[in-house]
């Protein structure tokens, strides 16, 4: 135990955060994998062109404005400022929340312009895609809600544990939106 405490100390990369590097990693290749084959299959032919609805730019600003509250509620965290970390916390959470309901509404607006899941392949990529991605913000937000707990349960102690446990949700959220920017621009730059 001893010799695994001491290459621990040597490596400076707590196992929970090699443990979400790989995970992101993991991710990174599924969404690669998708969207290469949206490029594969777009060549193809059979494929119906079609903009995107706005109501997906509204989320990306959402989606980037949970950015900004989540690092200013872990400086908060880390600078001992409660009332900053609570509330940009909570701030972050609705505006995760408010991402996937633009989604939803993204799908309907999309499913209303006649592109449905099953009417061509490019419209059924657009909802798997976002799809997959808003699993992975409601996989967030689950984080989110356990860091929330520790916030209003716990009493308020920037200690390096609660410190390294709310830095893992910090990155896979700007992980999750720097994800989502991504797929905006691949979808715009495809169109």
């Amino acid at each position: 135990m001893a010799a695994l405490r001491q290459e621990y100390n040597q490596s400076k990369i707590h196992p929970h955060k090699l443990a979400l590097w790989v995970a992101i990693g993991s991710i990174i290749m599924m969404f690669g994998a998708f969207t290469s084959a949206y490029v594969v299959r777009r060549a193809a032919g059979n494929w119906l062109e079609f903009k995107l609805p706005d109501v997906f730019m509204v989320s990306t600003v959402i989606i980037l404005l949970s950015s900004v509250t989540i690092h200013l509620a872990f400086s908060g965290f880390k600078q001992g400022k409660e009332q900053q970390y609570k509330g940009m916390l909570i701030a972050t959470f609705v505006l995760g929340l408010a991402f996937v309901v633009m989604q939803y509404v993204g799908w309907e607006a999309l499913n209303n312009m006649g592109a449905t899941f099953t009417v061509n392949p490019s419209s059924s990529f657009i909802y798997v895609i976002s799809g997959l991605h808003a699993a992975h913000v409601l996989g967030g937000i689950g984080a989110l809600t356990v860091a929330l707990t520790h916030a209003f349960i716990l009493p308020f102690k920037p200690t390096l544990r609660r410190k390294q446990r709310f830095d893992l949700v910090v990155q896979y959220w700007h992980f999750v939106d720097i994800l989502w920017v991504y797929l905006m621009v691949f979808f715009m730059l495809q169109s």
